[in-house]
């Protein structure tokens, strides 16, 4: 297993979907988010955009108004982490149409199916932005 979860959150550090793939009790959880965001809300953009916490390393991006972060094994590849991270944000562009913190907070299980679509049990499994979407255009039309 790579990824061990993913986080989005505004610029404030309120979390907007967290999405676990190892369980956690929610204080640890909740302790967890709370120093992953203010770690990664403290940095600059002149910083890299990977940071080590306990035994996680951490891969984030911003994209406007939103911090997408995901938490993955010391040995999992970087550069593949973000651009997973880029697709997810392709794939809730192209379907919301330039993604927004109110698109997420609105349409909250379309985001969550969007990332199960792409990612099971920790692993990628789904890239095509057409197969992540078909479900969804499925749904929406019923």
């Amino acid at each position: 297993m790579g990824i061990r979860f993913v986080l989005m959150v505004n610029k404030q550090g309120q979390t907007r979907l967290a999405q676990y793939y190892e369980y956690l009790t929610l204080e640890e959880r909740r302790a967890l988010e709370g120093e992953i965001v203010r770690k990664c809300l403290a940095r600059n953009e002149q910083q890299c955009s990977f940071v080590e916490h306990r035994n996680y390393k951490i891969v984030y991006r911003r994209y406007a108004s939103l911090f997408f972060l995901v938490g993955v094994d010391n040995d999992e590849n970087e550069l593949a982490i973000l651009e997973f991270i880029h697709l997810l944000v392709e794939t809730m562009d192209r379907h919301f149409g330039n993604v927004c913190e109110l698109d997420i907070m609105f349409h909250l299980e379309k985001a969550h199916f969007m990332l199960e679509e792409m990612v099971m049990n920790g692993c990628i499994v789904e890239t095509s932005k057409a197969n992540i979407l078909a479900p969804i255009q499925l749904m929406d039309k019923a």
